[in-house]
């Protein structure tokens, strides 16, 4: 029959044998897990800026198409009979559309600027 080893002896003796062979092992698996998540990280953003790229070309592309479909329109209308023009008597020959005025985001920032909120 073997001799009887106390657990705790057991445990004193693989403890830091463990401890020299599982930390190399966990620090790896971290640094890598790390790494990984890095380039994910980066691929994601690379994406989200690709899909912002194409959403900007398309937007061009619409509005560019809109102001060719509606300069056609107009050419048309200018060269028609003034009795078919149909609602273009309103505005003087040449006059175009009044522009779109966008709010911007620093628009308003000097607004209450001195106020202690």
């Amino acid at each position: 029959m073997p001799p009887v080893v106390p657990p705790f002896l057991v445990g004193l003796i693989v403890a830091p044998l463990a401890k020299r062979l599982l930390k190399p092992l966990v620090r790896g698996v971290v640094k890598t897990s790390v790494g990984i998540a890095l380039e994910v990280k980066k691929a994601a953003h690379e994406a989200g800026e690709n899909i912002h790229d194409l959403a900007a070309e398309v937007a061009a592309d619409m509005v560019a198409a809109q102001i060719a479909s509606d300069d056609g329109h107009r050419a048309a209308e200018s060269t028609a009979p003034i009795g078919e023009r149909g609602g273009v008597t309103d505005r003087a020959e040449g006059e175009g559309r009044a522009p779109k005025i966008r709010a911007t985001a620093g628009a308003g920032a000097g607004v209450g600027a001195g106020k202690a909120h």
